[in-house]
């Protein structure tokens, strides 16, 4: 999908361009969305191209359709070439800093000559910014801490992004006749929400042909190292992606060893020394004469060290252990237990698709029910709905409701939580919804009392059923607000009301150990996709890896429940 990331990074530029010269923002929001809808499209541009329907490809008109042919035909844009002779490539990489936004680029350009990241931190460093029109210490704090979040997320990437590439690696290799067994490993197979590298595993007694194929694969942007057992690239998203082969017999622990966490092996090789037996990526042995017993596979490891098998997912030595030993291990929720999804915009608001659009991909998914959460007023970029707006839209679902089986709308909205905790749509007309879920989306930067406030006067709402992506934090570009979580949750067990499992991959909120101390408080958790278009519906697998790494059963999520069932439970309410 190299060609689709290409053309994404292309869309992305020109909007950041757009955006340091004032431009219109509808117009921006254009080139973000067609740089979003490339980045997770499951096709290849190229092939939609070629068989002409590029214009059915959500957000995607004569002028953007013209701009991608001219990419495919001839691998430039003469408009995205004119944009930037008038500005440094290295200003565009700071817009990509939290807190750097357009103004600022240009300001720090203009005074200062700054045309690079690298620019920007030596100037913050040095206390150059804050005597800048407009700035000031605080504003200079502000850059440099999101100089600290710009280069994590240059460590590491979001777990969509990550577990896209290393899918994409797989179906590549998979299909090779000496290829015995493939898996991922490492973090993403345990699912966490920010990934550093890539491990692949393979079994093969003939690893000649799958590292020359490793190495020459297109998404191979510069090979690292290359070996028999062992070679590493550098994909183009700049993800170094490791791929081991090892026999058969070591497949097991080999998978064991590399998929981690750490800790939970450390545990484990204690375990083993109290039986004495060694524990390492080629097997268990016994202590006393190296006899090799176990290593094909590992749940037969975890037999021998009298466990139940334990998910990838929990391996972070959090009382899985202590819980396989005692038969305590939770039946973690599946993918097929999900009946629902509670988080989904439409072109009312700021979505891509009509609410008939979003039905089709939702029944295609096997749901009993979708709720449409489009915004509220107090969101005017998102073009959030007033109350007339609102109420048109309930009755266009329940106009559509009557023809659909098997399948069905709620009526929602996603409700602004204002700065003083009351919300931006009267409870007049929440009332006449079927699901509410409220979220704070302004003042990110108040007091952690009152931010915590704002959140404890919404909950205590009758009409509030979820709290939407509760801590606010966008990985690598804003982090939490400043409330006390652990309070939220106990105010959340108090009103009956549903923290969220916002799976948006650059969300992923709640984070694991909030979620499993929600468990631990009775807290009902609900997931949400926050589609904006219908393939986001998809990220409902991420947030099922945020549930499963907090411990969730199919009973301690809202969206396992039966239609039947969900009514009553949000009546309770």
């Amino acid at each position: 999908m190299t060609k689709n990331i290409e053309l994404a990074e292309v869309f992305t530029n020109i909007a950041k361009i757009l955006k340091i010269q004032n431009e219109n923002i509808f117009k921006i929001r254009a080139y973000e969305k067609i740089a979003e809808t490339l980045e997770n499209m499951p096709m290849e541009i190229e092939t939609i191209y070629k068989t002409g329907k590029l214009d059915e490809i959500p957000g995607v008109g004569p002028a953007i359709a013209q701009k991608i042919g001219e990419l495919l035909e001839t691998g430039k844009l003469e408009y995205y070439e004119k944009l930037k002779e008038a500005i440094p490539t290295g200003v565009l990489e700071l817009l990509n800093v939290p807190d750097v936004g357009p103004r600022k680029a240009k300001l720090f350009y203009e005074e200062l000559g700054i045309d690079t990241v690298e620019k920007l931190e030596a100037a913050a460093l040095q206390h150059q910014l804050q005597s800048l029109p407009g700035m000031g210490k605080k504003a200079e704090e502000n850059i440099l801490r999101g100089l600290e979040l710009y280069k994590k997320r240059e460590q590491r990437r979001p777990l969509g992004i990550a577990l896209l590439a290393a899918e994409g690696i797989v179906a590549e290799l998979k299909p090779l006749a000496e290829v015995a067994q493939i898996s991922i490993a490492g973090s993403l197979r345990r699912r966490k929400d920010t990934i550093g590298d890539i491990d692949i595993l393979i079994t093969s007694l003939k690893p000649e042909n799958i590292m020359e194929k490793f190495v020459n694969l297109p998404q191979a942007k510069e090979v690292l190292a290359e070996g028999m057992t062992k070679s590493t690239i550098l994909t183009y998203q700049d993800i170094q992606v490791d791929l081991r082969v090892v026999p058969p017999d070591s497949f097991g622990a080999a998978l064991l060893y590399f998929t981690g966490s750490q800790a939970h092996n450390i545990h484990l090789r204690e375990m083993a020394v109290k039986q004495r037996l060694k524990i390492n990526e080629y097997g268990v042995f016994q202590s006393k004469d190296d006899k090799k017993i176990a290593g094909e596979n590992e749940q037969k490891i975890y037999e021998i060290l009298g466990l139940r098998y334990i998910e990838p997912e929990l391996r972070e030595d959090r009382g899985e252990i202590e819980a396989a030993l005692n038969n305590r291990l939770p039946v973690l929720v599946e993918v097929d237990d999900i009946k629902g999804d509670f988080h989904i915009h439409t072109n009312y608001s700021d979505g891509f698709n009509t609410i008939e659009e979003i039905v089709v991909a939702a029944s295609k998914r096997g749901y009993q029910y979708i709720a449409i959460t489009d915004h509220s007023q107090s969101l005017h970029i998102a073009g959030g709905l007033d109350e007339e707006r609102l109420l048109e839209q309930i009755k266009r679902i329940e106009q559509i409701n009557q023809s659909l089986e098997g399948i069905t709308i709620l009526k929602g909205i996603e409700v602004d939580i204002k700065s003083d905790g009351t919300l931006d749509i009267p409870d007049a007309i929440l009332k006449r919804l079927d699901i509410v879920i409220a979220a704070i989306h302004s003042g990110f930067k108040q007091e952690r009392k009152q931010l915590t406030e704002r959140l404890r006067k919404a909950m205590e709402n009758p009409y509030v059923d979820i709290i939407a992506h509760p801590t606010g934090r966008i990985i690598g570009y804003r982090e939490a607000y400043d409330i006390d979580v652990q309070e939220i949750i106990q105010i959340a067990a108090q009103t009956n009301t549903a923290l969220e499992i916002n799976a948006s991959p650059e969300r992923m909120d709640l984070s694991d150990i909030y979620v499993k101390s929600a468990r631990e408080h009775g807290v009902l958790l609900a997931i949400g996709s926050d589609a904006h278009q219908i393939s986001a519906l998809d990220h409902m697998a991420y947030g099922l890896a945020i549930a499963r790494r907090g411990w969730l059963e199919k009973e301690h999520l809202l969206n396992t429940l039966s239609f039947d069932k969900l009514q009553a439970r949000l009546k309770k309410k």
